[in-house]
């Protein structure tokens, strides 16, 4: 596994991740397939994909408690968990219950990387911020991120701390949806914000037509499937580590073989316009 530096901090994340969207249900729980989930959670850790991604609003919480499950018979320090607070409940006593909630969920003391998940125009961010500092300051998160910020939301989070960084922006990034690469990405380049891409596969796109056979055209010049070709084109930048998910152990080591390689130049360049 390569590793990357989370923001300005000391602390080096995988650079993939095992993300938890539809694990244990969509925006309810579903506990049908729990067993499974655990397995490939507890094998995708196995492998190195040491930093596991969810939200309280993930099956309603019941991803949380997946893997909460997943990660007992790991050392604490051996997993970099990533949770985050839904856009309504970032009034600032919300968000300190938040945490606690996913904490009980989680089985854990603490979490590595809390991030609101999305922007609450409603709510001012100033509040959310302050209680986002609090959770650092007591020791409930090591770090704080965000996700679907623009660059205004950015700076506007920014201002309002004190004592500590943003380390992260997770973001929608992928060989269809590159949106990202006119102004979000290069600003947290330029402010050491590790961005964090979901969706790095574009929900399964990439292995329909016209997606596939253009980049397995490529990636027979260096012996990989549409997949890998795929998520090393995201992992070309030196700030951006991706979330991936699967329940299949066959596409975990697909995805696995997205690293430890690369492109020419010009292959990622023809990537970029490709679509």
């Amino acid at each position: 596994m390569e590793f990357r530096r989370l923001g300005k901090t000391d602390t080096y994340i995988p650079i993939l991740g095992f993300g938890t969207w539809e694990i244990g249900g969509r925006f309810e729980p579903d506990y049908s397939k729990d067993k499974e989930a655990v397995e490939i959670i507890r094998l995708a850790i196995k492998k190195g994909m040491k930093l596991i991604d969810t939200a309280e609003i993930y099956g309603g919480g019941h991803a949380e408690e997946i893997v909460g499950e997943a990660v007992k018979e790991f050392d604490r320090n051996e997993v970099f968990i990533a949770t985050k607070v839904w856009s309504s409940n970032l009034r600032y006593n919300d968000v300190l219950k938040a945490l606690e909630r996913s904490l009980k969920r989680l089985g854990l003391e603490y979490v590595d990387l809390y991030q609101i998940h999305w922007p609450n125009p409603g709510i001012p961010l100033r509040e959310t911020m302050k209680a986002m500092e609090k959770l650092v300051l007591e020791g409930k998160t090591r770090y704080i991120g965000v996700s679907n910020f623009n660059i205004k939301d950015l700076e506007d989070a920014m201002s309002y701390l004190s004592h500590v960084d943003i380390v992260s922006n997770q973001v929608l990034y992928n060989v269809i949806d590159k949106a990202i690469e006119d102004e979000i990405l290069p600003f947290c380049k330029k402010n050491n914000i590790t961005v964090i891409a979901y969706r790095p596969l574009a929900k399964g796109l990439i292995v329909r037509e016209p997606y596939k056979s253009k980049l397995e055209s490529i990636g027979m010049n260096y012996g990989r499937t549409a997949v890998q070709v795929a998520l090393n084109w995201v992992l070309r930048h030196e700030n951006v580590v991706a979330l991936v998910k699967t329940m299949d152990k066959q596409h975990l080591e697909e995805i696995l073989g997205s690293i430890g390689w690369s492109m020419r130049k010009e292959d990622y360049d023809k990537i970029s316009k490709m679509f």
